[in-house]
């Protein structure tokens, strides 16, 4: 699954959004802030009221935004993980919307509080070095800038897609003075997605091992000419998307375009019903209830990815070309069924976890195909450093499909695999 999709831990498939996404409109979820600190307990704060309460709260909500979604978390149980009553929490913060303004808001902030430090005439790595040490130290609470913030009103969001053109902007005038070559918008998205690619997954890695990588991988990415690509991705075969031919496909297909357009919370029974010419008493004669159609979608999207890596891997047995077969295939299968990865991505968090399950199972599996073929193509690594990569690669390739706004070419394609590939360090 694609605001790089399948991802392994817990993993919120590829489809979604961090930096760029903001400029470009498109999909995606956000990210906030993690307290590192020892756990918080109702006794100790009632004790001593900490004069940094309100951070606390922040930090705590960006945690819980990201793991259960904007429309699942709860104020109470925000209070909770902070160790104070729901009272004490509106004290600081009118409604859970305000709160979660605030969330969204802290991540770039601090970005750009890293970047003011950084001189105007850095080099590249100096940039990319600041952008990765407060993405890296963060990345609990990436969820919620990644998939959650298209629930900010248009206001709030005009407010951070300015102040996330800030980080853009410096990493582009890097790129472009340290490596003059064609697309440096395109390669600035890239590097930023391999950096924010560390949001989506929860691999356990040292943090300065991981700051390592990911900055190495964004240096890559950044220095990659996507038109001197060699057509890989032109030569890629997809399975079919199922034509709906059965009232159940209907609803499914028609679901999905709902999902991906207005959010999973922000669809009702009816509006799906309207879609396909039913009353909403008829849907649960197909579905038991909408986040079984969400399931559904999900478990047809890593279905779909599935067969595309078993066709284009079919017979391919050197390591490296297996790497560059496997990325041109995962960028064809994300600009081929942008709606249905896009689904899968954001909304993954939103099901119950019996219904996660399969989903994850699924990713892992993927995910372990991909670690497979890169190790064997770079002995140098190991498990957990291939994941890692793996996952930026995917993060690249969200990043710049947004920039690109999901336009389907053969160059798209090719230029996209490309800098997948430079993620990789192939």
């Amino acid at each position: 699954m694609s605001r790089g999709h399948l991802r392994a831990a817990r993993v919120v498939p590829v489809s979604g959004t961090w930096f760029v996404s903001w400029l470009t409109g498109g999909h995606g979820p956000v990210s906030a802030y993690v307290c590192s600190g020892a756990a918080v307990t109702a006794e100790s704060t009632a004790a001593v009221r900490p004069r940094n309460r309100k951070q606390l709260i922040v930090e705590a909500a960006g945690r819980v935004f990201s793991e259960r979604g904007y429309h699942a978390a709860s104020m109470e149980e925000i209070a909770t993980s902070v160790g104070i009553t729901a009272a004490a929490l509106y004290r600081h913060f009118p409604n859970k919307y305000a709160l979660f303004a605030e969330c969204a808001n802290v991540m770039v902030d601090r970005l750009v509080a890293a970047l003011d430090e950084v001189p105007p005439k850095a080099a590249l790595a100096e940039v990319l070095a600041a952008v990765t040490r407060v993405t890296v130290a963060h990345r609990a609470s990436g969820g919620v800038y990644r998939w959650e913030a298209r629930y900010l009103n248009r206001e709030d969001r005009q407010i951070l897609r300015t102040k996330f053109a800030r980080v853009v902007r410096r990493v582009t005038d890097a790129v472009r003075r340290e490596h003059p070559l064609p697309d440096e918008h395109l390669r600035a998205a890239a590097a930023l997605g391999a950096i924010g690619s560390i949001t989506m997954h929860r691999t356990s890695i040292a943090q300065r091992r991981v700051e390592d990588l990911l900055l190495a991988s964004a240096e890559r990415v950044a220095a990659t000419d996507p038109a001197a690509a060699i057509g890989s991705a032109r030569s890629v075969e997809l399975p079919a998307q199922p034509v709906p031919r059965t009232r159940r496909a209907e609803i499914l297909a028609a679901a999905i375009l709902l999902f991906e357009r207005d959010g999973f919370a922000n669809v009702t029974n009816g509006r799906i019903a309207e879609a396909v010419g039913l009353v909403p008493s008829a849907l649960y004669r197909y579905f038991p209830g909408k986040v079984d159609i969400l399931a559904a979608a999900c478990l047809q999207a890593a279905g779909l990815l599935a067969q595309a890596v078993e066709q284009n891997l079919h017979g391919v047995t050197d390591p490296h070309d297996a790497v560059v077969a496997l990325a041109a295939t995962y960028v064809a299968y994300s600009f081929e069924h942008t709606a249905l990865t896009s689904v899968a991505n954001a909304e993954l968090v939103g099901l119950p976890t019996t219904l996660q399950r399969p989903l994850i199972d699924a990713q892992r599996e993927h995910i372990a195909v991909w670690e497979q073929q890169l190790r064997l193509a770079r002995p140098d690594l190991d498990s957990r450093q291939a994941r890692v990569l793996v996952h930026a690669g995917f993060g690249v390739v969200v990043e710049v499909g947004r920039r690109l706004r999901w336009r389907d070419s053969p160059d798209h394609r090719d230029a996209v695999a490309a800098l997948l590939v430079g993620a990789l360090g192939l």
